[in-house]
């Protein structure tokens, strides 16, 4: 019997270094990855990393458990992606996660929340980009203010609020072709009647 469990051990040993050292360089490639991608999203002093943490003993998961440190600004210490303070930086970098583990991610549903907060022009529209790529492969829903994201929606959803004698609801429609130009107007900061802004929105749109 001992003799047993020491065999046993020796082969759970074995197959969690074989676990770690994969877990190592592939550590590797996705923090230099995810590196990579945070500049083009607005983060351009960005840091990632993917810390292995050893356990006391092997479990299920194997020898050591795996967490994802991020210091959105540069001169700061990278800290556990759950601490991360800003809900547009945090969903920022879950998108170039979500863009770079695309084809290997199970999760078939994905939202966004606030990850337009902060920027516009150029970043604005390199993260409408992203979303459109992991779309590509998952749903996605997106909360959004940019006219640059909304732009690239497969749906275009309007929530509004509306204000009665006695209580306040909210709804949600979805937007046609003509409603959309209308819609990316006004999120554009234009008149939505004017002909300028909807010329503007037509080519975000590609109409």
């Amino acid at each position: 019997m001992r003799h047993r469990l020491g065999v046993i051990e020796g082969e759970l040993s074995a197959s969690a270094e074989l676990l770690s050292a994969k877990r190592r360089a592939g550590a590797d490639r996705l923090g230099s990855a995810i590196r990579e991608t945070l500049p083009e999203l607005g983060l351009p002093g960005a840091d990632f990393e993917v810390s292995l943490r050893g356990h006391s003993e092997v479990g299920s998961g194997g020898a050591e458990g795996v967490e994802f440190l991020v210091a959105p600004n540069q001169g700061f210490a990278a800290q556990p992606l759950a601490r991360i303070a800003s809900g547009g930086e945090l969903s920022r970098v879950m998108l170039a996660l979500k863009s770079r583990l695309a084809d290997v991610d199970r999760v078939p549903v994905l939202v966004f929340d606030e990850i337009d907060a902060g920027i516009g022009g150029v970043v604005a529209s390199a993260v409408a980009l992203k979303l459109a790529e992991v779309a590509s492969r998952h749903q996605v829903f997106v909360v959004t203010h940019l006219a640059q994201v909304a732009s690239r929606a497969d749906t275009h959803l309007l929530v509004e609020k509306q204000h009665g004698a006695d209580i306040t609801s909210t709804s949600v429609r979805a937007l046609g072709q003509e409603d959309r130009v209308e819609e990316i107007a006004r999120m554009l900061g234009g008149d939505p009647d004017s002909a300028t802004s909807r010329q503007h929105a037509r080519e975000l749109l590609g109409s």
